[in-house]
């Protein structure tokens, strides 16, 4: 079933209170899905009494979804809502010829040249496809797009693409294991359904890392946001909001946010924000009047009753802290890749980025059954290639996040073509051109 064409066509009420974890985690897969949803909260907006009526009884306070064809949630979680939209949550199939883990732009771009080239591919995403760029507010960098969209604008373009080749994308789903097998690999997901492919690509992204400082973990979703941007951008109209990083992220959401917000002040570790972001949005930022920079600085607290209320900032050039009003925290310090579950399938560095091809000093990682050396981008496992940014030594740019993914394709038909057994069953684009 198609996601990308249908979603614009969609429009969905979301009746919960600002302040609710559950609700901002609804309204994020709601953006970063490109549903279009009207959001309203019981304590401003009086439609939104009559509307929380037509739920149970029993809804206490929880969040109520009213679907365009007038059914009612309460309180789903985000696969049952994703189900209940239409988009694809089950296999179509069980066996295919490449899995790919992940519907970052490196997975996307994996799926999309598999399919193309006549590989029956799916494309397996445990949130939204978009990964991480679906997060963001701007992305102006990217070939072809000299007018800057949001990521989830682009991301949707990529899945159009992608099932246009006829690849499928399963949102909402997460892989938990990889078993070998003969010429062939197991994929388990999280309710031990299995899918099986003769090659494997790991487009599996990073998760933004969570910052370590008291009152913080309490307050996420209630003031204190990972990503978000567009889906909560409207909400700080008019008041104070707290940008922590200096990377590029960081510096597209102070842009995004400062369309809002009275003013945004972005936190960052570094003396400026020239040695961690791009000139172009320093620049930006400069010019933006109700952005203020405070280098050298970061959250030691937060503090509120339910909801985020106020930080506490400690100038790491002094050690002298101060607390500040806060409605709102968004944080971007850098993010860590998923591959627990692959601990002892394929090799991690320390920090769980996976090696791969170039990446092992001898040449070979331990173990390696065949007589070559692996592919570039090919992990321990033959015929199992990561891509993008959990790839160790990856450039963490959607650009070249990306190219990664259309190389794992082409070295995916390398090992079609070199290994005995499959190389009957699969030629190479060039080869099939030939043959017609």
């Amino acid at each position: 079933m198609a996601i990308g064409p249908t979603l614009s066509d969609r429009r969905v009420r979301l009746v919960g209170q600002r302040w609710s974890p559950r609700v901002h985690e609804l309204k994020g897969f709601l953006a970063r899905s490109r549903v279009k949803f009207d959001w309203l909260d019981p304590e401003s907006d009086p439609e939104a009494h009559a509307l929380r009526d037509m739920g149970p009884a029993d809804r206490a306070g929880r969040p109520v979804v009213l679907l365009p064809d007038g059914e009612v949630l309460v309180d789903p979680d985000v696969r049952t809502l994703a189900a209940r939209l239409g988009l694809p949550t089950e296999p179509a199939s069980t066996l295919y010829d490449l899995i790919v883990v992940g519907g970052g732009p490196a997975g996307l771009t994996a799926g999309m040249h598999a399919a193309s080239e006549g590989l029956h591919t799916a494309v397996i995403e445990q949130d939204v496809p978009g990964g991480q760029s679906s997060h963001s507010a701007m992305i102006e960098n990217y070939p072809g797009l000299p007018k800057s969209v949001d990521g989830s604008t682009l991301a949707s373009r990529m899945v159009q693409q992608t099932e246009k080749f006829g690849a499928d994308i399963l949102v909402t789903r997460r892989a938990t294991a990889l078993e070998p097998g003969e010429l062939r690999y197991t994929v388990k997901l999280d309710d031990d359904t299995e899918v099986v492919s003769h090659a494997v690509v790991l487009a599996l992204g990073v998760s933004f890392r969570w910052l370590d400082a008291p009152g913080c973990t309490a307050l996420v979703g209630a003031g204190i946001y990972y990503g978000a941007v567009t889906a909560e951008a409207a909400a700080c109209r008019d008041q104070e909001v707290y940008v922590l990083g200096g990377g590029n992220s960081a510096g597209q959401a102070a842009l995004f946010l400062s369309r809002f917000a009275r003013r945004v002040t972005i936190l960052t570790r570094d003396e400026s924000l020239d040695e961690t972001m791009s000139h172009y949005l320093v620049e930006r930022i400069e010019r933006t009047q109700n952005i203020t920079v405070s280098p050298r600085t970061t959250v030691e607290d937060a503090r509120g009753p339910g909801r985020l209320e106020s930080l506490v900032i400690r100038d790491l050039t002094t050690g002298e802290s101060r607390r500040v009003p806060a409605q709102a925290l968004f944080v971007f310090i850098g993010a860590a890749p998923r591959t627990e579950w692959l601990d002892g399938q394929v090799d991690l560095d320390d920090e769980g980025f996976v090696l791969s091809g170039d990446g092992y000093v001898d040449g070979r990682p331990r173990g390696w059954p065949l007589e070559r050396s692996p592919y570039p981008l090919e992990t321990r496992l033959p015929g199992v290639f990561v891509a993008g940014d959990a790839r160790r030594g990856a450039v963490h740019r959607i650009v070249v996040a990306a190219s990664e993914g259309a190389s794992a394709v082409q070295f995916t038909h390398h090992y079609f073509r070199d290994t005995p057994g499959l190389r009957s069953r699969f030629t190479e684009p060039g080869e099939q051109s030939e043959r017609r």
